[in-house]
């Protein structure tokens, strides 16, 4: 085996200082484009790779970034954020930089878990997700001037970066596709409205029931976890309440899961008796029985961007101009369809008008 290709060898081969072809290697702007591009071929040529860590010395930068946990018994088991761990990965291997995951044992301890972060040494940037209304998490990296980015928005989102889906337009969307296939009563499965994307959705919900002529029924409106299981309970109170809806619209995919699962459970056929809607993209979905229909924002291709932004601002990026909001947009697989009419009930109906 060849001995390695250390900084001193390649610097004596190229008859530079160690000083020089570091800040070389590293892009240093004091550096001429003719040394930096000399400099930068004979390591790929000879198999130089610099030391993580001593680049990281050299440079004073930590090379790596931190994901704070949604604050969740499973989160790291829950495809939302596995998808979005993948994406981000990808971004910073690009440059050779690492990922840190870490959570808080309580939401109460997370201030002081972000506090010991930041000022650890051990990373040069965070990526927060589900943002609360009024975020203290925020608050308190914007204080310490430390680079941080947000996959959703608070309330007031003018003044950090951000990457966000716009919720409440998706599920105008998903409700007008439903009155579309004939749905007038259509159950939403939601979450504590503390996070705000949780209360978009909820908004956009109510906007399209009243912007579609419906009559709003708080009756339809269940509250849960961000779970499987809250999911199936949520839908199950609703489809077994006196007036059950014919769809159900649920806040994410993982809860639609559940859902499935209590429409199957009352040997009813999700698609066709009860249309089952939700939201993520989440691969798994084209695996359920039957495949799930949802509102699609791919994670993967959300966490790239996250770590693709938050490089460029840890590189001297003013953070606002880093803010972009996209569209989710309606993937149907088989959980939706036209609302169901029982022919047998139909015609018993009529037989009993006409006497």
């Amino acid at each position: 085996m060849s001995p390695r290709m250390s900084l001193k060898k390649l610097a004596a081969h190229l008859g530079l200082t160690e000083g020089t072809v570091s800040r070389a290697l590293n892009n240093y702007p004091d550096i001429s484009s003719k040394t930096r591009e000399r400099v930068q071929k004979a390591a790929v040529q000879l198999g130089y790779k610099a030391n993580p860590m001593a680049r990281s010395l050299a440079t004073g930068v930590p090379e790596a970034v931190a994901y704070i946990m949604p604050q969740s018994h499973s989160s790291i088991s829950e495809p939302f954020v596995s998808q979005l761990l993948t994406g981000l990965g990808d971004a910073l291997a690009q440059r050779g930089w690492d990922l840190l995951v870490t959570q808080s044992v309580s939401a109460e301890e997370e201030p002081e878990m972000i506090h010991k972060l930041v000022t650890s040494g051990r990373v040069s940037g965070v990526v927060l997700s589900r943002p609360h209304k009024q975020d203290a998490r925020i608050k308190l990296l914007q204080d310490a001037k430390f680079p941080f980015i947000v996959h959703g928005r608070s309330v007031r989102c003018d003044n950090y970066a951000w990457y966000d889906v716009d919720s409440k337009a998706a599920f105008n969307a998903a409700v007008d596709h439903l009155v579309a296939l004939g749905h007038q009563r259509i159950g939403f499965v939601g979450a504590p409205t503390y996070y705000n994307f949780a209360q978009e959705r909820l908004d956009g919900y109510r906007e399209a029931i009243v912007a579609n002529g419906l009559e709003p029924d708080e009756g339809l409106v269940q509250i849960t976890e961000l779970s499987d299981d809250g999911g199936e309970r949520a839908a199950g109170d609703l489809l077994d309440s006196p007036s059950p809806p014919t769809a159900l619209l649920c806040l994410t995919d993982t809860q639609a899961l559940g859902a499935l699962a209590a429409v199957r459970s009352r040997d009813l056929v999700p698609g066709k008796h009860v249309s089952v809607i939700g939201y993520d993209g989440l691969r798994l979905g084209r695996h359920t029985n039957p495949p799930l229909t949802t509102m699609a924002q791919p994670q993967a291709h959300s966490g790239r961007q996250l770590g693709e932004m938050l490089l460029a601002i840890i590189d001297g990026g003013d953070p606002r101009e880093f803010q972009i909001l996209r569209n989710a947009e309606l993937l149907r697989r088989k959980s939706d369809g036209p609302v169901w009419v029982n022919k047998d009930q139909t015609k018993a109906s009529l037989v009993e008008e006409k006497r």
